[in-house]
């Protein structure tokens, strides 16, 4: 009998192992091609496992809660038609009381699209929000089901995932509800639509928005950090002027030679970078009552999506990137994250973090640490100010480019004196800018 090993896939360079979070299937399930059979999480991110055949789970090689190697088998599958196997178990109903009722206005009008969603194929795709797997896109594609009902509907599954109960739940639902409801008519009273079915809803003059799923995590990973560390915050002004002259005398070059737009964030990097191997108690991270001093300098880049929320990919081994390594590192991370491009590789492993709150205007902010870490810098505006400036015939008022740094740390390890040693050294790096240098 032909046996086809599932294997855990390749997932990021840096990613060598998952957690299993649990079997989709049971052994005897029939597994068609692309079918999810069991879902796995790193260190950040949840995915599921897709069969490359159809046939039979004869084995499951690992329980729920074990890790695995990438490469290993996690299951055996076998794909001759003849094979032998206990008959497919019966699919558990999803409750209907857990899935809340379609609105019959939306209901009627998504009805008279289903057979043109059908024909032409709209896709159906993840998000930044939500993940589909490929069967749950494969019933959507089949069922007419458009994506906007597909964001709609609450998942049962781990994280709020959508399954292939879920869906059928959905799909036998919807269908009872065009049967019994009537398209409604001008005449007729509006159904109230329940909060838990879309993302808006209105009450009185009041808009109520749900947040989504990342928003949730978001929130729940900032209150957590909130009441973990012991946030202190310095500040220091910079004058950038030399760093801003010499890239408007490069970057034309720059672009023409390296193919890369060269903004201010990678020479930001560069220097902090620097300033973390000269305060390497700065790239630490608290385990309990342990304090972990890492090795590398892998600097979070926080970028924000175009829906709102925040991502942080990493810079790995960012001390040893020279500036033009820098620049395609940060144009290459804040292109894929905007575009819902990241590996899982890509999120992982920080050891600081820098956000910029310049971008939109703030002269300064008060960042929230990104945990386990214990710093991250804010980059405030770049603005044009009148400033002293000291020569040796004297002082005199001049037109400068100058920023704020705001520095949050956690008090728990990092004192006040190294904190501030710390954005002393940055504005120092930034300040000594060689406006001769070359890329």
């Amino acid at each position: 009998m032909a046996k086809f090993e599932l294997k855990l896939p390749k997932m990021g360079e840096s990613v060598a192992e998952a957690t299993i979070n649990s079997w989709l299937k049971d052994v005897g399930d029939r597994v068609e091609m692309d079918e999810s059979v069991v879902e796995i999480s790193t260190d950040k991110v949840d995915s599921d496992v897709p069969s490359e055949v159809g046939g039979i789970l004869v084995e499951k090689k690992f329980e729920v809660d074990q890790v695995v190697e990438v490469g290993q088998t996690i299951a055996i599958i076998e794909t001759e038609d003849e094979a032998q196997a206990e008959p497919p178990k019966e699919t558990p109903k999803v409750s209907e009381q857990s899935i809340p009722a379609p609105d019959p206005e939306i209901i009627a009008d998504i009805q008279d699209t289903v057979d043109i969603a059908k024909t032409a194929a709209i896709p159906i795709s993840s998000n930044g929000t939500r993940f589909y797997s490929p069967l749950v896109k494969n019933i959507a594609k089949k069922e007419g089901v458009l994506q906007v009902e597909l964001d709609q509907i609450e998942g049962s599954g781990k994280g709020g995932r959508v399954t292939k109960n879920d869906m059928l739940a959905y799909i036998e639902k919807r269908s009872k509800t065009s049967v019994s409801t009537p398209k409604q008519t001008p005449q007729s009273a509006p159904a109230s639509l329940p909060t838990s079915a879309a993302p808006t809803v209105r009450s009185g003059a009041d808009e109520i928005i749900e947040m989504t799923r990342m928003g949730k995590l978001i929130s729940k990973h900032m209150i957590n950090s909130v009441q973990t560390s012991a946030h202190v915050q310095s500040f220091i002004e910079v004058d950038v002027t030399k760093i801003g002259n010499w890239r408007e005398k490069i970057k034309a070059k720059f672009q023409q030679n390296t193919g890369e737009k060269i903004t201010f964030t990678p020479i930001f990097m560069e220097a902090v970078a620097k300033a973390l191997t000269i305060h390497p108690m700065l790239n630490i991270s608290v385990d309990g009552d342990h304090i972990v001093k890492h090795k590398s300098i892998n600097l979070g880049m926080a970028t924000a999506l175009a829906d709102g929320n925040l991502i942080v990919p990493v810079i790995k081994n960012a001390d040893q990137l020279n500036l033009m390594g820098m620049t395609k590192r940060v144009n290459d991370l804040a292109v894929r994250a905007r575009n819902n491009q990241l590996s899982p590789d890509d999120i992982q492993e920080g050891t600081y973090t820098v956000t910029n709150v310049g971008g939109f205007g703030s002269i300064m902010g008060t960042p929230i640490i990104n945990q386990p870490q214990v710093g991250i810098l804010a980059l405030g505006a770049i603005r044009k100010v009148p400033a002293v400036i000291e020569t040796s015939e004297g002082d005199f008022i001049g037109i400068r480019q100058k920023m704020f740094l705001s520095h949050s740390y956690d008090h728990r390890v990092v004192n006040g004196a190294l904190g501030g040693q710390f954005l002393k050294t940055v504005k120092e790096l930034l300040e000594s800018w060689d406006e001769n240098r070359q890329v």
